[in-house]
């Protein structure tokens, strides 16, 4: 359950319309781990029509058939849906979550053209849509809708532009305070989010958008935000601007792993010692063939041309089979030798973190069966 707050949530202001009014809504980043990149809405009033809702694009149900198969395949489906405003606000303000108001200034024919397509797409035969992770999210649907309001001006003004960032830095930014989350997502993500990315591909991330509508106003001053408000401010910590490295973390816990694997051995009788060895790359076998899966099996577009199958490598298996060892031994020094070398290329996979953790005891294990192969014992 996310952190709250120690103070009692405070009762949301209200803002009166003052007409027809748009505004962009973003919540910030939550504890959960589908709640690290922050998520982002459009809320639409119409004093005449009773209309006072917000519109996203982020709802997925457990309950949907084959859920999980899908997830796995690469094929979610998320739906869009509107919610009364002040239900919707006061829900992410009891989940210690930030809500960000920016008014925007739109003409009446850019008022509806926006509230035309939002009450088009939460019909029930067009609210589903396959999601993507980067590439059609809950935050591009808004930035599609808002460029569609504005008729392609927040287009033109940002995708001819680079970002500071790329997929993987702002990933590795939002979830770096999640140990085990942050890694798993390091494994998984092979190159394609680390190629450079221009600033309307970066409105992946809401905030980012909340950044560029601002940024828009301010280029070209056409006055897109007439107000910018703080409706709740979360005291949950707040992600860096920019990822730092973490490695060391992982690299601490790389040489834990292997200073107990040594011991282990040094004080466990031989056979044991062989199946403690065999295990850890049986287990990164199995990792390998997820990852081979995740690349060639599925429509997760992210996870192909992972570099982190040097380390972990299906044929590491192989290791089940005694006259295999000496073979696997030397798979895993190449593993972290050539995953080394990959990483001082100009354009490169960034997976420090995963050879800082992997590496010590990889490297101890193919030294001990090396060892045992030469003097025949405990091999």
């Amino acid at each position: 359950m996310p952190a709250q707050s120690q103070t009692s949530p405070q009762a949301i202001p209200t803002i009166e319309p003052q007409g027809t009014e748009a505004w962009l809504v973003t919540f910030g980043p939550g504890q959960a781990y589908w709640e690290r990149f922050g998520h982002n809405a459009i809320w639409l009033r119409e004093p005449a029509t009773g209309l006072d809702h917000t519109f996203n694009f982020g709802f997925f149900d457990f309950e949907q058939e084959d859920f999980f198969l899908r997830f796995l395949r690469g094929k979610m489906m998320y739906f869009s849906v509107a919610q009364p405003a002040a239900r919707d606000f006061d829900f992410y303000q009891q989940q210690n979550r930030s809500v960000r108001l920016q008014k925007l200034n739109l003409s009446s024919a850019q008022f509806h053209r926006l509230r035309d397509y939002l009450l088009t797409e939460i019909k029930p035969e067009n609210r589903n849509y396959h999601y993507d992770y980067y590439l059609n999210n809950c935050s591009t649907r808004i930035r599609d809708a808002l460029d569609l309001a504005l008729g392609g001006e927040l287009a033109d003004a940002t995708k001819a532009a680079p970002s500071e960032l790329n997929f993987r830095d702002q990933t590795r930014r939002l979830t770096q305070s999640q140990y085990w989350y942050y890694l798993g997502l390091e494994m998984g993500l092979g190159y394609p989010v680390d190629r450079p990315i221009s600033r309307w591909e970066d409105m992946f991330i809401p905030m980012v958008v909340a950044d560029e509508v601002l940024r828009l106003d301010r280029s070209t001053g056409a006055s897109i935000v007439s107000e910018d408000l703080q409706l709740y401010a979360s005291t949950l910590p707040q992600a860096p601007s920019i990822p730092t490295g973490v490695w060391l973390r992982y690299l601490i816990s790389g040489f834990l792993l292997a200073g107990f694997y040594w011991l282990a051995i040094r004080f466990m009788p031989r056979r044991w010692a062989s199946r403690l060895s065999t295990s850890w790359v049986l287990l990164l076998g199995c990792c390998g063939l997820v990852l081979g899966f995740l690349w060639l099996f599925t429509d997760h577009s992210v996870t192909v041309k992972n570099a982190n199958v040097l380390l972990l490598n299906p044929l590491l298996l192989l290791a089940l089979l005694p006259s295999m060892r000496h073979f696997c031994a030397g798979l895993l020094i190449a593993g972290v030798a050539i995953s080394a070398i990959l990483l001082l290329f100009p354009q490169h996979q960034y997976n420090v973190d995963v050879l800082a953790l992997l590496a010590p005891l990889s490297l101890s294990v193919a030294i001990y069966w090396l060892r045992a192969r030469r003097t025949g014992v405990g091999y």
